[in-house]
């Protein structure tokens, strides 16, 4: 399920140049729906997360499948800017919120038990992984071959399997929640819990820092086709720098997943954001090639979903299980208006200024305060857990 959400999700932006000479709409209108689907995901994602203490996850996650196929099959058949909106934008970000990290990291947090919680979720975060490296490829073949349309009904039939692993992984509803840990409550009321978790900082700063985690991958995502294209790089290489940083974003997932076991999340988190900046500023400041553009998106990828496990395994520190998709949710809400800024920011500072550098820019900065910001507070004291009022 999250392979198919994550990964034809992720692949969206190899649509926009044909989609706006096809259509006439514009590379900011394009980039807006992409915002509304952040914004969407983002807000409802603490919802989604405290139905399932109430629903249970199996409801909410194919209730997401249905959303993600309305999505697209509104995307196949728009005429303009609001058939796009609606698709690509409120549909798929409602779906992501019911099938995506937070709710799949909780459903791998209950599963296994706390020994090897952080390794597990490196596993379902490196699953998240793949689907890129199948959805980039194949949808910019049948774009090639037949036009966007065709690309955007290839990934509806991929994305009706979701429906049966939604069911399935919702077999953890029969499956009961350990006890708490010392020092948690997980039996507290949705908004004592929130209430907790805004009042706690450590769970703070990662959230500010999660914000310029969003603005940095999902101005990638939506605007690295269009860059390459600009560049006068063959079209096909977009989709197999998608497909590479999904390959890598498998060995970082595994990766930090493992490191989050043995070492500070908040630390690795906030090393990654500085590496992550510092790879993205060698890459915008020349002119790109293949190989350069391909090694840059290994080493993106690498440095991509490796911050899922570590959110996920904070959060489940921090405050338990019961609420951990909510209050994942909540930090969610913070990347995803960084997604925003990222995808329709990147599309109106192309618009104004003709190119992405102060884009581009503007993402490096920020990445290195937050990331320096995440490291050393990881090494001050830190308060007692949160605890549910």
């Amino acid at each position: 399920m999250l392979t198919l959400a994550l990964g034809l999700r992720q692949s969206l932006g190899i649509f926009m140049q044909p989609m706006t000479r096809d259509i006439a709409i514009s590379v900011s209108e394009f980039t807006f729906a992409i915002a509304i689907q952040n914004i969407a995901w983002g807000i409802a994602q603490p919802i989604t997360g405290a139905l399932v203490v109430r629903m249970g996850f199996r409801r909410i996650m194919v209730a997401g499948g249905l959303f993600y196929l309305a999505g697209l099959a509104f995307l196949a058949t728009a005429q303009g800017a609001l058939g796009v909106t609606i698709g690509a934008g409120l549909l798929i970000g409602l779906s992501l919120a019911c099938t995506a990290s937070s709710i799949a990291n909780s459903v791998a947090s209950r599963a296994v038990p706390v020994a090897v919680r952080s390794t597990v979720l490196g596993l379902v975060s490196a699953a998240g992984s793949l689907g890129a490296m199948l959805a980039a490829p194949i949808g910019q073949y049948l774009q090639t071959g037949f036009g966007w349309r065709a690309g955007v009904i290839g990934f509806l039939v991929m994305a009706v399997a979701m429906l049966p692993a939604a069911w399935i992984a919702g077999r953890i509803d029969k499956v009961a929640l350990p006890p708490s840990a010392p020092g948690q409550t997980d039996e507290s009321t949705a908004r004592s819990m929130a209430r907790a978790a805004l009042r706690h900082p450590p769970f703070l700063v990662m959230t500010g820092a999660f914000f310029v985690c969003g603005m940095q991958l999902v101005f990638l995502t939506t605007h690295l086709p269009s860059y390459l294209e600009i560049c006068g790089m063959d079209p096909m290489l977009s989709a197999q720098a998608l497909g590479m940083i999904g390959g890598f974003n498998v060995l970082g997932s595994l990766f930090f997943g493992w490191a989050g076991g043995r070492w500070s999340k908040q630390a690795l988190l906030g090393l990654l954001y500085v590496t992550r900046s510092l790879v993205l500023a060698w890459f915008f400041s020349a002119a790109p090639t293949p190989e350069s553009t391909l090694l840059f998106a290994g080493l993106m990828g690498f440095l991509w979903l490796g911050v899922s496990p570590l959110i996920a395994g904070s959060v489940a520190e921090m405050f338990g299980l019961r609420w951990q998709a909510m209050i994942q949710g909540l930090a969610f809400m913070s990347h995803q208006v960084g997604s925003t800024l990222g995808a329709f920011g990147g599309g109106l500072a192309f618009d104004f200024f003709g190119s992405y550098e102060f884009a581009w820019r503007f993402g490096v900065g920020l990445g290195l305060a937050a990331g320096t910001l995440q490291f050393l507070f990881a090494y001050l004291r830190p308060p007692p857990p949160a605890l549910a009022g």
